[in-house]
């Protein structure tokens, strides 16, 4: 977790990749292959396709040869992500000389970004899908079975993809995602995404508790609310959050906005963990924290991506919050909520940054101690304002040694917060088994930290409460002293 990774690797690697799902319906005859890389919003969007494509008589299946359709779900926020889908289409393409009636497609943000070069310059893909095209699935699959190439990356204004009761991909059964809200307003100087899923835009309420509540039915225990920006959830009946002032008095009063969202999911089903992800700090009020707060549900974690210590960086970003203001924010959470965890996600190397830039985020570290984080150097995506406007100019030597000293002060802040757990009584919800002993179960804690146990008797999905003993950087080793209350 505290390491250089790509952000396909911010999804837990028991999530990548193929995926089987868990409802796959005895009349299908078409098989799915289906590989997801980037946020959990892919992920995520990777169900609603599977569902989409049950309809359509597909099935999914683990075995990459005995696809009828194979499906890559990609990510355009940095290079590394791009180079690894593109591998894996030389991957696909390889198999599909041995069977050439499948079709490959791809999906998500690489799709809308490099479609003319998959298609045309390429020819290395058969079918390329945006992420607000994914009803339209059906009509491109007759396309390419009459053995035309087929394109949609069309950007919605309302599409959420709310009516659409997602296909649980590899999953454990405990834990799964729901998305609130789609696009982001956001115009980060070194993001693509606003190009590649649109402006903001949020799903009715009714039908995410309609969802989790589903969820809840079919055994599920914890679920992760999902947005570019969670923050910035906002229903007044539909539409681009953009236009909400457009709206009438009674829409307003009646809106709904994600503190208010977090109440109504936390108080619909008492007894399921909820999380959220990802938060912007510049979005971020106290009544959402305070809300964290009231209910013993919500989980105590924050992912508050910074992105740099330097009030500079931060101006030529784009992101509109101050290093104080971010202080603030950050002291109002530990405030109301003194045992929250919050992790961060940090690049370092952006255009023009120097020494003294570099400095300001080791301090904001420093002050902050963040439980875990993701951390990237640099690197220049095609279309965003940074790399049309912004010379690249930090050498690649200076990069990596700045991300080396950012990783290292992370490393230790980890190990300073895990250690905060030893000889406390934590509640765990078990996930599966630990990768590395079969013997001991695998869980988090509130705190999204993970916690390793010895078996026993108890089971997976089943809340315990677990001692904590000892602790590296990032795991909590311990032993289980009896159910928790909300088992």
């Amino acid at each position: 977790m505290i390491k250089e990774e790509s952000v396909e690797k911010i999804i837990d690697e028991s999530q990548q990749g193929s995926a089987l799902a868990i409802e796959n319906n005895a009349k299908n005859t078409r098989k799915l292959y289906i590989e997801s890389y980037g946020c959990q919003m892919n992920f995520s969007d990777s169900e609603i396709v599977a569902s989409i494509l049950a309809k359509e008589g597909f099935n999914t299946t683990q075995i990459l040869e005995d696809a009828d359709l194979v499906l890559v779900n990609t990510c355009s926020i940095r290079e590394k992500a791009e180079q690894t889908v593109r591998k894996r289409l030389e991957k696909f393409n390889a198999v599909k000389k041995t069977n050439p009636s499948m079709k490959v497609g791809v999906l998500g943000c690489m799709a809308e970004r490099l479609k003319s070069k998959f298609l045309e310059e390429e020819k290395i893909v058969d079918m390329v899908v945006g992420p607000d095209a994914y009803k339209d699935l059906p009509n491109l699959i007759q396309e390419i079975d009459e053995g035309r190439n087929a394109v949609n990356v069309i950007l919605s204004k309302d599409e959420t993809y709310g009516d659409v009761a997602p296909v649980r991909l590899n999953t454990n059964g405990v834990s799964a995602f729901v998305s609130i809200t789609r696009g982001c307003d956001n115009m980060c100087t070194f993001c693509v995404v606003p190009f590649t899923r649109g402006r903001e835009r949020s799903r009715d309420p009714q039908s995410i508790i309609a969802e989790v509540n589903d969820l809840w039915e079919r055994g599920f225990k914890e679920i992760t609310l999902l947005g570019q920006n969670v923050d910035s959830y906002l229903w007044y009946g539909g539409g681009l959050k953009k236009d909400y002032e457009k709206a009438s008095d009674m829409q307003k009063a009646t809106s709904v906005n994600f503190a208010k969202l977090l109440e109504l999911v936390a108080e619909a089903q008492p007894k399921m963990r909820i999380r959220f992800s990802t938060s912007n700090p510049q979005d971020m009020t106290l009544d959402v924290i305070e809300s964290m707060a009231k209910y013993d549900n919500i989980c105590k974690y924050i992912h508050l991506p910074v992105q740099s210590g330097s009030n500079r960086i931060l101006k030529a970003m784009n992101r509109l919050h101050t290093r104080e203001e971010y202080f603030e924010l950050i002291d109002n959470i530990k405030k109301i909520i003194p045992d929250c965890a919050i992790s961060q996600d940090m690049i370092t190397g952006f255009p023009t940054e120097t020494e003294e830039d570099h400095q300001d985020t080791l301090s904001l570290m420093e002050y902050v101690k963040y439980d875990f984080g993701f951390m990237f150097a640099y690197s220049e995506r095609p279309g965003t304002l940074a790399e049309r406007k912004m010379e690249d100019d930090v050498p690649e030597a200076t990069k990596k040694r700045r991300l080396t000293e950012i990783i290292n002060i992370q490393q230790k802040h980890s190990l300073y917060r895990t250690q905060e757990h030893v000889g406390k009584v934590e509640e765990v919800l078990i996930e599966g088994a630990s990768k590395r002993s079969d013997t001991h179960w695998m869980g988090r804690n509130s705190q999204n930290t993970v916690v390793i146990f010895p078996k026993e008797n108890y089971k997976v999905g089943e809340f315990v409460n677990v001692k904590i003993n000892e602790c590296t950087s990032a795991t909590l080793l311990g032993e289980a002293v009896g159910y928790s209350k909300n088992n």
